[in-house]
């Protein structure tokens, strides 16, 4: 499955680890989840928002989701092996309810990933300084109808250009989206759908959105980066690429 997970990493920009980790974590996830919230699981009056939004979690049962072998695996084979830092908490949890009101965080975009000093903005740059992945964990069933993350499937390979004139410094993703959402707009469209366990492992620019929650059940995902342990280098002397760093030079039309 090596070969193939990173054949489809590199045409489509993510690959679907069905049951990543045991569903019974998920669903220890989720309680916790539910507790932060305050709501009531049961009682659809309670649920206020149509985002919520959780910060850092590090209870035990986060630490297990993002430590399966499966997912150490996927990571050597994505990233490389000893070049990916583990992660022991799980962060930025945007849990989505069904509401008559529209989330206002609905646009394409690609994630940033640094701060730079003085900024406001969070960054990308064509290096992908300080995110080696970007994870979508799902600890509840996603279905078409459960606002699942739209995902344009290639996109990764659009965005390296768009990156590219601003050297080093990179720009913040707010300026960063119309352009990406521009150079994406030909690409199908995928859904982040799945059960509780599942995990999706996307490249840094990969372009996706949230969209509107008009179903019946809450969606809870987490949508951490994966940290480098060491920096994305396009033009590394020995020229052994990893999968991310060849679907950039893809990108920019270079060999690799």
């Amino acid at each position: 499955m090596g070969d193939e997970m990173v054949e489809r990493f590199l045409e489509d920009g993510f690959v679907k680890l069905e049951g990543a980790f045991p569903p019974r974590v998920a669903e220890d996830c989720a309680r916790l989840l539910w507790r932060e919230t305050g709501y009531d699981p049961d009682d659809p009056g309670t649920w206020k928002d149509p985002v919520y939004r959780v910060g850092g979690m590090a209870q035990g049962p986060f630490a297990a989701a993002a430590n399966s072998p499966t997912l150490h695996g996927a990571f050597d084979l994505l990233v490389g092996e000893r070049r990916w830092e583990p992660r022991y908490s799980l962060g930025t949890f945007p849990l989505r309810f069904p509401h008559e009101e529209e989330p206002d965080d609905a646009g394409w975009h690609i994630e940033g990933s640094y701060l730079p000093e003085g900024a406001a903005l969070w960054h990308a740059n064509l290096r992908s300084r300080e995110r080696a992945l970007l994870m979508l964990f799902l600890f509840t069933e996603v279905t078409e109808d459960d606002a699942p993350t739209r995902i344009r499937a290639g996109s990764h390979l659009d965005v390296p250009p768009v990156l590219a004139p601003y050297g080093e410094e990179g720009a913040s993703f707010v300026e960063l989206g119309p352009r990406v959402d521009a150079a994406s707009a030909h690409r199908p469209l995928a859904y982040a759908t799945g059960r509780p366990g599942d995990v999706y492992l996307c490249h840094p620019f990969l372009v996706h959105a949230a969209q509107p929650h008009h179903g019946t059940r809450p969606r809870f995902m987490a949508q951490p980066p994966l940290y480098p342990a060491v920096p994305c280098e396009l033009e590394p002397a020995d020229g052994n690429y990893s999968a991310v760093e060849l679907a950039i030079r893809r990108g920019l039309g270079r060999k690799g």
